[in-house]
């Protein structure tokens, strides 16, 4: 999920300074200063042949260096397309395979920099890199002299970087976006050294679909050596039910079958070459008349498993733990008190019934039509655990208040927040201490300005960890520069309590003798322990199998 957009580098100016340059290859790449962060901005810089004609619903061609004598690198490229759905459109295009990088002023090649490197969210069919300006987080780097750079970048979305059905699967074009992610981070272990960064310590972090796809990637054979760290917000490899990739053919017909030119083809299993000789035109018109994000239905956009030696999505996430077949790298997983509510807008109707929350329910698991008898009970029993008590939905602590909606609404969002968020997050840090693998746990609960029908909403913790909070109080500001200097020091350190910066809590490590989180909390940050809702959330675990999880 996306917030409104940040303030953009792009409008930040320079004042009397000589631009920055990067040298890749043969390729002097020309930044800009920002005075007002002491940072320095490159953006836009291609990081894989553009993804058009023959490549379009084809694995990212990497490309290392521009390949020009000089390249203007002082703004953004364009975002891949999209639907305009949580904002303002953006500036798309299909040539959309862009990286930036903002480091301090200064840093010489070499110097070996720790690398953060970011992952945004979008349901997979929205987002782009130019919506997140990473520059509070260097210029807090500096301050607290543990400078670091970050890196963000973009990668397909929607039906062009999650194709689905069968012939996709035929034709290995599964999971795209996925793929972009891991192309990205090769052009980061080719070029790190020039722009002043480390290879080898690469964290990467993420929000929502963001963090999912992070989570995929933990499961995938030698993501360890890509990064040796990570932060998932609001995601994990569970969050999306696992499903193959023939039980999506009716997502993948419906798309081509919009298309004018290549509707006679939709159901022939032989979409490829009629789709990749389309206009851009023709596809992202008749793409914008379907439901590309549809939260009553489901995503219709995921990753899909995917069974090729050394895919991105080997397995079923529960599986995958029980055998140990994830990455051992440090990580931080956590989500915020009322994840579901956002997800949970068409149960505010007074039309909303129990009818539709079996179906929507349903319909988060699972593509098909007639899901199995073992789902089908499973959400039944599922939906008892949740009865209709308002005291016991979400947003969390309000009590009996209802805030003008019928009670089917706190119900439903307490049934989204943990199905899709919370007990995934819990079976990752569970999974992970069992193996010993060292990862912190968080749950944010900052109080916020906005709808308090919303609680603690998904993605409300974004400009936080930015250093752009929604309060400009004293205490928020604090606040902000903690996360910030938690999420720095884990960069640097491979642990949130590097005694630099801030005074702030300790936070202990997830183990399974003391399973803890941290609370976030401007005026209550502190350790808990992680058996919130153990009843409910331990169902969504005891029955992970047949919930594709």
């Amino acid at each position: 999920m996306l917030l409104k957009p940040f303030v953009l580098l792009s409008v930040l100016c320079s004042y009397g300074l000589a631009a920055p340059e990067i040298q890749i290859g043969e390729t002097t790449v020309v930044g800009k200063g920002l005075t007002e962060s002491n940072t320095e901005f490159f953006g836009g810089i291609p990081f894989a042949e553009p993804p058009v004609g023959t490549l379009r619903f084809r694995d990212p061609v990497l490309k290392t260096t521009p390949g020009v004598t000089t390249f203007n690198a002082t703004a953004f490229g364009k975002s891949c397309l999209q639907p305009a759905m949580f904002g303002p459109p953006m500036d798309i295009s299909e040539d959309c395979l862009t990286i930036n990088i903002v480091r301090p002023a200064g840093t010489q090649p070499r110097e070996k920099l720790p690398i953060l490197l970011w992952v945004y969210g979008g349901a997979f069919v929205v987002g782009g890199a130019s919506t997140f300006d990473g520059s509070t987080l260097v210029s807090r780097g500096i301050e607290r002299g543990t400078p670091i750079i970050y890196v963000n970048f973009n990668y397909r979305v929607g039906p062009f970087g999650y194709p689905q059905g069968q012939e996709a699967d035929n034709e290995g074009a599964l999971n795209l976006g996925l793929k972009d992610i891991v192309a990205a981070l090769k052009w980061v272990h080719a070029n790190a050294e020039t722009f002043g960064g480390d290879a080898s310590k690469i964290s990467i972090f993420g929000e929502s679909a963001g963090a999912m796809n992070i989570g995929h990637l933990m499961l995938s054979p030698g993501f360890d050596t890509l990064v040796r760290a990570a932060i998932l917000q609001s995601g994990s490899p569970s969050s999306v039910s696992a499903t193959r990739a023939v039980e999506r053919n009716a997502v993948w017909e419906a798309f081509v079958g919009s298309i004018p030119s290549c509707a006679r083809v939709a159901k022939s299993g032989r979409t490829f070459q009629c789709l990749q000789e389309a206009s851009e035109e023709e596809i992202m018109t008749s793409y914008l008349g379907l439901p590309g994000l549809d939260f009553l239905g489901g995503l219709s956009w995921v990753p899909t498993l995917d069974f090729r030696r050394g895919s991105l999505f080997p397995g079923v996430p529960s599986q995958l733990y029980k055998s140990g077949k994830f990455a051992r790298i440090p990580f931080i997983a956590g989500t915020n008190m009322d994840e579901g509510t956002l997800f949970a807008m068409a149960f505010r109707s007074p039309e909303a019934n129990e009818d539709l929350l079996r179906a929507s329910t349903l319909a988060t698991i699972s593509p098909a039509k007639n899901p199995g008898r073992r789902l089908t009970n499973a959400v039944d029993r599922m939906l008892r655990l949740y009865p209709d008590v308002p005291a016991l939905g979400s947003p969390y602590n309000t009590g009996d208040e209802l805030f003008g909606f019928p009670s089917i609404y706190k119900r439903a969002a307490a049934i989204q927040g943990d199905l899709v968020f919370d007990a995934p997050r819990r079976q990752l840090s569970q999974a992970a201490a069992q193996k010993k693998v060292k990862s912190y746990g968080y749950l944010f609960t900052q109080p916020q300005p906005a709808d308090p029908a919303n609680g603690v909403a998904h993605a409300a913790e974004i400009p936080w960890v930015y250093g752009t909070p929604p309060d400009q109080s004293p205490s928020a500001q604090g606040f902000s520069v903690s996360l910030m200097d938690y999420w720095i020091s884990f960069t640097v350190s491979l642990d949130p309590n590097d005694g630099k910066g801030s005074e702030r809590p300790v936070w202990p490590e997830y183990t399974k003798r003391a399973p803890n989180l941290l609370q976030l909390d401007s005026e209550n940050t502190t350790v808990i322990r992680d058996d919130f809702r153990e009843e409910r959330i331990s169902f969504h675990h005891d029955n992970a199998i047949h919930l594709g999880k």
